[in-house]
Order: C-alpha cells, then structure tokens, then sequence
C-alpha cells in the first residue's frame, strides 16, 4: 500500500505534484520553529503535529527522513519589519534574566510540548549556533544584493527573479505589514544584519563587517536549511503567515547565495517544495500571547484534557484547511479517541502479525490513498476505525494493521491507555482517592437497595466534575 504515489501541495507553484526525492531514498525536511522568548501556544503546535504527520508519511513511504526544526533565540523582531525591539531582549528585560536563559527556558518548555505531542524530531538547531555562518553568507551576497544604511545590511529583492511568487506579495495586500524603513530602496527590502543603534549594547551581539549587532530573522532559516540539508533540499515547512513574507524574504536569499535565476524551476528556492499548514482559529481571542492566559498546551492539561487529543483534533482537519478551536471540539475528539483507544486495548497482548490479510485490504487501500493524497487524515482516521471494527479476524492480523496506521497517525495507540487518558483537572475539587471512596459506599447502597443515598452520591460526585459511569470497567470519568 506504500506504493501508492505521495502527492503534496506546493504553495510555490500552487500545484499538487508527485513526491521525487532529491536524493534516492531520503527526505530532507525543513521546518521553521518557533522563537523561543515565551511559552508556545495551540497555535503554533499545529504546525508541528502537520510537519511530524508529513515526516511520519515519508517514513512509511520507505526514506530516510532528515527533519530539522530550527530555534530562533536571536534576531527576531516584534513583527516581520524591520523596525521594533528584539523578542529575546524585551523578555529578558521583562523577567530580569539573561537573554540566553530566556532562550534555554523557552526551547526546554517547546521541546517538552513535541514530546507531549507525538512530534518525532530530534534536530533542534539554535540560530546563535550558526552566526559566523550568516555573517560569512551576508559576506557573499552583500555586494550583489544588499546596500548599507545606518540601521544595518538590507537585502535590495529587486536583485533577485520573481521576489513575492510563494506569497503573491507583489500587491499591497503583501506588502501591507512590512514598516518603513527610512533609506530603504523599495519597501519589501529587509535586514541581513542590524547594527546595535549607537549608545546601546545588546545582551545578543556580534562584531560584523557591517558594524556590532545581531542577524536579521529571516537569514537564519537559509543558513541552517543549507548547511543542514544542502540545497536544494526536498520539503520546506512552516505556518501560513510565513508564507507571506518570511518564506519569500528565505527565498530571496537562497536565489542570491547561489547564484540562482527564476522560480519557474522551484528548486532555485532552496526547496522542491514547500508546504504551509492553515490556522488554528479560536474566536475569544485567546490565541494571542498578549491576551494573557493564552491558549497553550499546558492550559489544555491543566483542564483534564490529554495532549493526544488536541493532536487528534488537528488530524481530525486537512492541514491546509482553518481549523475552529472550542473546548466542546476538544472534548469531542479526546472522546474519539478514548473510543480508538479501548477498541485497541483488546489487541495490546497479541503478536505481531502480517497486515497483508484480504480482509484489510480494502480499508488499508483507502487509507493508504488518503494518506497519500496530500495527507488528508481526516479519511484516514475513518480508515483506521473501520480496521478497529472489523469481526472475525486474527488480534495478531489487526494489531499489525492498527500499528502500520498508528506509525502514520502518532496517536500513540498501544502506548496509551484510558486511564492515561483520565486526566484529573487542575480546578478539581476531589482527589481520585475521595472518589473510590465515594464508589465503594455507592456500591454498598446499592447493594443494600438504598437508591437514595446511590443517587445522591452520584449527584454529588457529578456536581464535583466526576461522571460516574455504571458498568463500564473503568468506572468514572472526569466529566470535561
């Protein structure tokens, strides 16, 4: 079924085309990550579950996959101008600590949120890993494409072919967030390098031929991409918005350190293809990091709800779609799958068996198309329940197919368990202890033919967040 051939979107050519591999046998992928001066919110994780599914597919395709998600702990300003105060310096000031702690921190907090997640990649790369790398590529573009002012080193994109074609950015729509810059020469130009204004010192900063100072943000992905994965490589990642600007800004520079024409040929990019996953909307605002008690994953324990299932409210939507965040989705999906969950418990002690039965093979085509068919999980996660529910068929045979679809979807299927799942809330008014204690005198009640007191001791437990669930062999739930 892994032959079926892998189509993706690339947003650079907004096609559909069939994978090929740069090099025989591998996938090199790309993937911006985050900058990591506060916490990460539900947001910004959805990009990850897209890229770890697309990792995932490539695997079971048969690469080798290469997955680089890279840090940003320097050169990233409050938007995607080039005015503003650094991210890292701003929180560090904020929190009276070192810029550098501010990063360990906040790269610690996000890695700890890919493993709650299921995200699969190990390459974290810093940005202040790679400087004397960017100030060597600055070195090589400069006289070509960029010119000098007060401020630092900008890149001058009327150097380079088809600067805007990723994004469509030649409108004024495109251009709508880009500041002015006093000195400019057109008003998409960006930073290379920005010098540390006179009279200030920067906890992040680094002698340059363009004067003491820090990296422009957009440079680093080009730096890390090339010396990561090699140009070009196969798939590059990232959230919609960075469509806009930054992968265009990326792009620019790939074109102009290797001497690159037009875009008609996607790999003068940098990448064959590049791919964008929509945004997660969540209509009270809360998404935001200034909004306070922002919507991240934590919060999302925090209430009794497991990772997992916000992973599986992402497959639950094609990436390249708006996906709609409410709580009552939430806890839709993590119902689902509690479901998948104990239908799959049944088969945690059989053996490995071969998936290849002809009784699956229908349902293993149809996910196996859907996968392939530009990741589209929603049809595969039908496909995986119609495996779960077929009768009469070896544990050992439908273990093997559940494995084949989980190692695609990371759902973590014969890791997990529901009681993993029963996660107790942070608000919660009753220990786990108090409630089997309040069971165990319902049962007794009810033993006795004391309705009343069964009753209200349901009542009770239930005005507390517990759902007491009779003769289910887990017992209770917390009601979310």
């Amino acid at each position: 079924m892994t032959d079926t051939p892998l189509k993706l979107f690339n947003s650079l050519t907004r096609a559909t085309e069939v994978f090929e591999p740069v090099h025989e046998g591998e996938a090199r992928v790309y993937s911006c990550g985050p900058t990591v001066y506060n916490y990460q919110h539900i947001g910004n994780m959805r990009a990850y579950v897209f890229a770890d599914t697309l990792g995932r597919v490539l695997q079971w395709k048969g690469y080798k996959l290469t997955h680089v998600i890279n840090i940003t702990d320097v050169g990233h300003l409050t938007s995607d101008a080039d005015e503003g105060e650094d991210k890292m310096e701003r929180m560090a000031a904020k929190e009276g600590k070192s810029a550098w702690d501010i990063a360990k921190f906040y790269q610690e907090d996000f890695e700890r949120d890919l493993a709650r997640l299921n995200v699969q990649s190990k390459q974290h790369p810093r940005a202040t890993e790679f400087v004397e790398e960017m100030i060597a590529w600055g070195e090589k573009i400069a006289s070509e494409h960029c010119y000098e002012l007060d401020s630092g080193l900008y890149f001058d994109v009327s150097t380079v072919a088809d600067y805007g074609r990723l994004a469509r950015a030649v409108t004024e729509d495109g251009e709508g967030r880009i500041d002015t810059v006093e000195g400019k020469r057109n008003a998409a130009d960006f930073a290379i390098w920005r010098k540390t204004p006179a009279g200030e010192t920067r906890q992040m900063e680094w002698d340059s031929p363009w004067g003491k100072g820090a990296p422009g943000w957009h440079l680093e992905c080009s730096v890390m991409g090339e010396k990561l994965l090699g140009f070009p490589f196969d798939i590059h990642t990232g959230g919609i918005d960075h469509r806009e600007i930054h992968h265009p800004n990326e792009i620019a520079q790939n074109q102009a350190f290797c001497g690159c024409g037009g875009l008609d040929d996607a790999t003068h990019s940098g990448a064959k293809i590049w791919m964008h996953n929509n945004f997660l909307v969540e209509r009270s605002g809360k998404m935001s990091k200034s909004s306070g008690e922002f919507l991240r994953l934590q919060l999302l324990i925090d209430k009794g709800y497991h990772p997992l299932a916000y992973r599986m409210m992402c497959l639950q939507a094609h990436y390249r779609s708006e996906l709609e965040f409410s709580w009552e989705g939430l806890g839709a999906a993590l119902t689902r799958l509690k479901r998948i969950v104990m239908a799959g418990e049944r088969l945690k002690d059989a053996p490995a068996g071969d998936p290849s039965h002809q009784k699956f093979a229908p349902i293993r085509a149809k996910f196996a198309e859907a996968i392939s068919d530009d990741l589209n999980t929603a049809v595969a996660l039908v496909a995986l329940e119609e495996a779960l529910a077929v009768k009469k068929v070896d544990a050992s045979i439908k273990r093997a197919v559940i494995e084949e679809m989980d190692a695609v979807l990371g759902l973590d299927l014969f890791g997990l368990t529901r009681t993993d799942l029963r996660i107790r809330p942070k608000d919660a008014r009753i220990t786990e202890a108090e409630i089997e204690a309040e069971l165990i005198r319902r049962k007794e009640a009810r033993m006795a033919k004391d309705f009343a007191t069964s009753d209200a001791i349901r009542e009770s437990l239930g005005e507390k967040g517990v759902e007491v669930m009779d003769g289910d062999p887990l017992g209770w739930e917390w009601k979310l």
